[in-house]
Parts: C-alpha cells; structure tokens; sequence
C-alpha cells in the first residue's frame, strides 16, 4: 500500500507541476529528446495505415521504407530555429523506435483552421485542432483538443474532460501517460483524459500493439513542435500506476496480506509468502473464495516462475476441475516457456480454457509482477493484462472445443473465485473483487 501512495502522488504531482525543463529540445532528468533541434535522426515518414504492416516487413523492406519516405519529409517538414515545422501536408513523422509503457511530454503550435494529432502505438489518435473554428463544432472542435478523437462515439477518452487549449498562436503542452493501451492526457496541466483504453482504431477487436511509434499528424494547416520528451516507464512502475489509477468504487479485498482468512478449498497446498499467496510447488486444487459470485469485476497481481502453470477459476461451483465444471478457467501461464511453444492457441494466458483464445504478446517475463482485470457479466469475460485488453468473449456463442472436449458448465451463472494450481509456484496479492449482481 505504501508503494501505490508513493506512486500515485509522484504521477499526480508530475501531471500538475510539469518539468523543469532548461533550453528548448534539452531533456529534463530521466527523460530522452525525441528532437534534438538539428535534424531528424530518429525519423521516417508513414501515414494513417495499421503499424502492424509496417512491423510484419523484414528489416531490410522496413529500412528501404524509412529511406525512401524522407524524400516526402524533407517537402513538408523542416526545422526553423528550435521549431520542428511542418506546412500541413505530407506523411506524418514517425519515430523509428517503438515503445511501450512511456510519458511523453510535447509543445505544439498550430494556425486557425489547423487539425492535427499525435500518434501513439501507430494508433489515432491524441487530437489537436482550432477549438475556434465552427465549421467543426459539430465535431467536437468546441470541446478542445487533448480528446482520443477516434476512439467510438460515447467511450470514455473520446472528448476532453474539459476544454484546455491556449488562444493560437500560444504554445500549448501535452504530457501523455501511456499504459499498454490506457492512456491518460494532460493539457495545459489540465487533466483532458483520465486512463482511459485508446481503442485499435485498425481493428477494434484487437488490442493494441505491445509496442509501436509515436506519428506527428499533419492536416492542413502548419504546426509546429518542440520539446518531445520521453521516459520509458519500468513494469513495477507500470503495475503501481495502473493500480493508482484504477477505480476504487465497491471494491473490497479478498487477501489481508498475511495468511489464508476468507479463503476455502485446497488451503493446504497454497501458502502466504513475501505478502503473496502462492502455490506450493508440486502441488494443486483450487484455492478459492468463501462467497459466491454471479457478475463481478476482479483484479490482481500475479507473478509466474519460468514454465508456471496456473488458473483463475469463474464461478467454480466448489468441486471438480473449474476448466469445466466452472464457467471457465482463465489461464496464468509462462506463455515464452519453451515447453508451451505448440500449445492449442486456447490455452495461452489469459484465455478461457479451451473455449476462447487471448491475444499474446503483453505478459511480462517469468519473475516479474502483471496487472490483471476481469470482468464477468452473464455469458461474457473481458481480461485486461498490463493496460490492455487481451480477451473480450462470450462464452455462450462457442461451439468448438480443444479436443472436442465440452465444457458442460460454461453457462453458469454463479459460483466460486479462486486461483486453480497446476503444481507451480505461481503468486499473486493485491486480489480484489467487486460484485456486479447477486452475490451469496
């Protein structure tokens, strides 16, 4: 809990005090140039076109892209003083790195009628545009820029919480959190988004790359940047700000840190370690709630050692194995292990058990803590691991099993929480639970 707090005001400090920041282009402490001032190192050109594309070419068909899209930025991009200008057409600038978890902080300046964005993940976008201009009120240009403009009408991020801009011809500051692909935004020292999912505007089913550029839009009218800073952000800090960040609303805990109170099943084979609850290796069962849950929404920690095996058991109704007795059983597993490399795709982490496959790619290595969510309502189970949506199912629509194997209580509709050991040393801490029906 100290580490949340130490966390959560540190993140909320940052985001109202700003940096302190020397010459234009020069970084503060902890954090890269982007820019440098002189040139555009570091830069390519690209457009409105799905990242994943450009990451699934060789290297030598990526490099022959990069070298053959300067041509088009040198037409429209150009750096006057300390200003990085573009004149409002051309392909967007597009840093050759990808990143994950980051904070970015960013100047811009743009003219009337300008529309604009930034980038993040390849994915549109932070918008920025003349919140003057009536002629896009109908928009949402009146609400100010800073909104994630693409994400679907009514989600949450889509318009600014509140309207921040500068008059024109003022330079105005972005300090953007990225995590996985929760995103919160600051402009102005105003907050204009609070955590909320930048949805894959390429495929609004999948989630967003692990990692990807950061793009400047160019749209119609000039606009100018400086000071793009950046600081890759470490998984522990990830952890705690996705924690800090989280809704608290009815949610209690269901582990107090110190031994097994609240819990029933197979207690004997788990045990509190480092203020984690852990099974003990070599064995097993399900270690699970003492009340039943109908819909609910759980979060946790969870730490897996190399080749760990482990469960989430959905409404498990006290007995028998939860991958099919229970609703489901939502995999923890050491998804690199090299013993897992032919796995059925259902049976990665996160999935629901031989019904309904996560997407991969977002679990940190063995040893390190992930953030997970659950959320159960009726027939449906979305994950979020690390910021990202990795699973979004209902589970009455499956027909097709792993090995043709049925899952006769997938459609139940209360039971048990619990964790369901397969034998390794699989932790987790930090376990909360919100009840979204009718509970027991």
């Amino acid at each position: 809990m100290i580490r949340l707090k130490f966390f959560l005001a540190a993140f909320i400090a940052l985001g109202l005090s700003g940096f302190s920041q020397g010459a234009d282009n020069e970084p503060p402490a902890g954090f890269v140039a982007l820019f440098n001032g002189k040139d555009l190192v570091g830069w390519h050109g690209y457009e409105t076109k799905d990242p994943r594309k450009f990451q699934e070419m060789s290297a030598e068909d990526q490099q022959a892209a990069r070298t053959k899209s300067l041509e088009d930025i040198k037409k429209h991009w150009s750096i006057q003083g300390a200003d990085l200008v573009n004149d409002g057409n051309g392909l967007y600038l597009t840093t050759d790195k990808n990143y994950g978890d980051y904070e970015l902080w960013i100047d811009y300046k743009t003219v009337p009628k300008a529309d604009s964005g930034i980038y993040l993940k390849g994915v549109p976008q932070v918008q920025i545009w003349d919140f003057t201009d009536p002629s896009k009120f109908g928009l949402g240009a009146d609400k100010g820029s800073g909104g994630l403009w693409n994400n679907s009408p009514g989600k949450p991020g889509k318009d600014p919480l509140v309207l921040a801009d500068k008059p024109l011809g003022e330079w105005n500051r972005f300090h953007i959190i990225q995590i996985g692909a929760r995103t919160t935004v600051y402009l102005n020292e105003k907050l204009v988004v609070n955590n909320a999912i930048l949805e894959n505007f390429f495929d609004r089913t999948q989630p967003l790359l692990p990692r990807g550029p950061i793009q400047l839009q160019t749209h119609g009218g000039e606009i100018r940047w400086k000071n793009i800073f950046l600081r890759e952000i470490p998984s522990e800090e990830a952890t705690a700000k996705l924690q800090a960040a989280a809704d608290k609303e009815g949610f209690k805990s269901l582990f107090n840190g110190t031994d097994l109170t609240g819990w029933a099943g197979a207690a004997d084979n788990y045990e509190v370690v480092d203020g984690a609850i852990r099974c003990k290796a070599g064995k097993g069962g399900v270690l699970h709630t003492k009340d039943e849950y109908s819909d609910f929404v759980a979060r946790l920690e969870f730490k897996v050692p190399p080749g760990g095996n482990n469960g989430l058991a959905i409404r498990y109704p006290g007995q028998g194995d939860t991958a099919y007795v229970g609703m489901c059983e939502l995999q923890v597993l050491d998804n690199d292990a090299p013993q897992y490399a032919k796995l059925d795709k259902r049976q990665y982490h996160g999935s629901a058990y031989g019904m309904a496959p996560a997407a991969r790619g977002y679990q940190r290595p063995a040893g390190q803590w992930n953030y997970q969510e659950v959320t159960v309502k009726g027939s449906t189970i979305t994950v979020e691991l690390n910021g990202n949506i990795i699973l979004n199912t209902d589970l009455s629509k499956v027909t097709e099993y792993m090995a043709n194997s049925p899952h006769p209580g997938k459609d139940r509709t209360q039971g048990f929480f619990g964790f369901a050991g397969h034998g390794d040393a699989v932790s987790f801490r930090n376990v909360q639970i919100k009840s979204l029906g009718t509970a027991k």
